[in-house]
């Protein structure tokens, strides 16, 4: 019973109107070391040589692999509703290194 009471219990989540207005990013650049997994979230604009990291998460390898599956799981729900995303395979290459593994996304 009281494992039942464990699972069932709510979490409130506090939304402030700074963070809900939100942050655009354009470019997501991903390091990881054996422990954590960092994602940078950029903000590129046409034109400039600076770019701008307008937001770091610092996740764990378990809640990395969470978000992987929650992102796959509403890209599918979107394109059921809206229809295929259309994807540019090539991608803007930066030589740009944190230190580790070097993902794009």
């Amino acid at each position: 019973m009281k494992e039942e009471e464990e699972n069932n219990q709510q979490i409130t989540i506090e939304l402030s109107d700074e963070v809900a207005e939100g942050v655009y990013a354009n470019l997501a650049m991903i390091a990881h070391s054996n422990s954590e997994f960092v994602i940078d979230f950029i903000r590129l604009m046409p034109g400039v040589p600076k770019a701008k990291v307008k937001a770091r998460i610092v996740l764990t390898p378990e809640h990395t692999k969470r978000l992987l599956l929650a992102l796959k799981e509403n890209v599918e729900k979107y394109e059921a509703t809206f229809g295929k995303i259309k994807y540019v395979e090539e991608a803007t290459r930066f030589p740009m290194n944190f230190g580790g593994t070097i993902g794009e996304a």
